[in-house]
C-alpha cells in the first residue's frame, strides 16, 4: 500500500522530499498551460464523509492539473446516508477501479482503517480525519513558511531554529496536531497558545511549550504566528465564557498585530472566523499568508498524488506514509 495518513511518522527526508517536489509543481502552475500529462489514466476519489469546500476544490484541481480522473464522493445524500458501510462504499470503489481515494472522515483513525483494512488497494491520501490529523494541510503550511522565509532559495531547506506559535482551538484542531509533528520533523520549536480549557490534557508527549497568555507569545517574537479556527461545530460544552470575551483574550487584533516583529507572518488555515481568533486588518495585512497557503495547498497535493500515483515513490515508501 501507498498512504499519506499522519505526519506522526512522516520522517524528515519524506517530508522534504514532498516539498521539493511541490517547488517543482508550483513552478508548473506559473506557465500559461498548467495542465500535465502525468497521471493521464489514473482514477482519483474524494471521499468525503464531512462539509468541506477548500480541501475538497484543491484535491480536485490538483489531481485534474495532473490529468486524472476525478470522482467527488458525498456522503450526504448518498448511499451512506441510507446506512452503507465504509467497508461497502471502499469496495465500491473498488470496483469502479479508484487508483487513489483522497478520504476525509468524522472518525478519528478512517482513513487508516481504509488503508489497512485489505478492502482496497488503491493508495489512500488523509484530508482531515476527527480530531487526529490532516497531514497535507501540514505540508502546504511549512511549504508556504519556507517559501516565506526562504525564497527562491528554500528548496532543500527545513525549518531548524524556526519558531511558531499556534494559536487558539488546539483541543479539537486536527491542523494543530499534524503541524506539531510535521514542524518538529523539520527543526521547528512550537509553542501552542490558548485557553487552558482548549489544550489538551496531556501534552507531555507533544514536541511543544505551552502558553496561556498570547501577549506573552507575540513579545516572544515567534517568525509565525497561526490563527486557528474556533470549531464551535465540534464543541458540545463551553469553552469560553463568550465569543467577545475570547476574541478579546486570544484573537489576533491590530493591536497584537503591530506588537508582532517587522518580519513575522501570521498564517491561518481556513475557513476564518473574522472578528473571533482573528480581525480583517489582520487577515487582509500584507504579512498575512492565507492566500498563499490555499495557492500553494494545489501544488503540495498535486505532489502528494504524483507521489503516490506517478510510479516514483521513494518518499512515501515507509510506515505511516507506506
Amino acid at each position: 500500500m501507498r498512504n499519506l495518513l499522519d505526519t506522526r511518522t512522516l520522517g524528515r527526508e519524506q517530508a522534504l522530499r514532498i516539498l521539493d517536489v511541490a517547488e517543482d509543481m508550483a513552478d508548473t502552475q506559473q506557465r500559461e498551460i498548467k495542465k500535465l500529462p502525468t497521471l493521464r489514466g489514473k482514477t482519483v476519489v474524494n471521499l468525503f464523509f464531512e462539509d468541506s469546500t477548500r480541501t475538497r476544490i484543491s484535491f480536485e484541481a490538483a489531481a485534474k492539473r495532473l490529468s486524472a480522473d476525478v470522482i467527488n464522493f458525498s456522503a450526504k445524500g448518498s448511499s451512506v446516508s441510507k446506512g452503507e458501510s465504509l467497508q461497502d462504499t471502499a469496495q465500491t470503489l473498488q470496483a469502479m477501479g479508484a487508483d487513489a481515494v483522497v478520504i476525509r472522515h468524522g472518525a478519528s483513525g478512517a482513513p487508516r482503517t481504509l488503508a489497512t483494512s485489505g478492502w482496497i488497494t488503491a493508495g489512500v491520501v488523509n484530508a482531515g480525519d476527527g480530531t487526529h490529523e490532516h497531514p497535507t494541510q501540514a505540508l502546504l503550511d511549512a511549504f508556504t513558511l519556507r517559501k516565506r522565509l526562504f525564497g527562491a532559495e528554500s528548496r532543500g531547506r527545513d525549518l531548524s531554529g524556526v519558531s511558531v506559535a499556534i494559536v487558539g482551538d488546539i483541543l479539537h484542531s486536527r491542523v494543530a496536531r499534524s503541524n506539531v509533528w510535521l514542524l518538529h520533523t523539520l527543526g521547528a520549536r512550537i509553542t501552542l497558545v490558548g485557553p487552558p480549557t482548549l489544550i489538551p490534557q496531556d501534552v507531555s508527549a507533544w514536541p511543544a511549550a505551552i502558553e496561556y497568555d498570547l501577549d506573552r507569545a507575540i513579545a516572544a517574537g515567534p517568525d509565525a504566528l497561526m490563527m486557528l479556527r474556533i470549531q464551535l461545530e465540534r464543541m458540545n460544552a463551553a469553552y469560553f465564557p463568550t465569543e467577545r470575551e475570547y476574541a478579546r483574550a486570544w484573537g489576533l487584533d491590530g493591536e497584537r498585530l503591530d506588537a508582532l516583529p517587522a518580519d513575522s507572518i501570521v498564517m491561518h488555515p481556513g475557513p476564518m472566523n473574522r472578528g473571533l481568533e482573528i480581525s480583517a486588518a489582520a487577515a487582509d495585512s500584507p504579512r498575512s499568508t492565507v492566500l498563499e497557503q490555499v495557492t500553494n495547498g494545489v501544488s503540495v497535493r498535486m505532489a502528494v498524488l504524483y507521489l503516490l500515483l506517478a510510479g516514483e515513490r521513494p518518499a512515501l515508501e515507509k510506515e505511516g506514509a507506506s
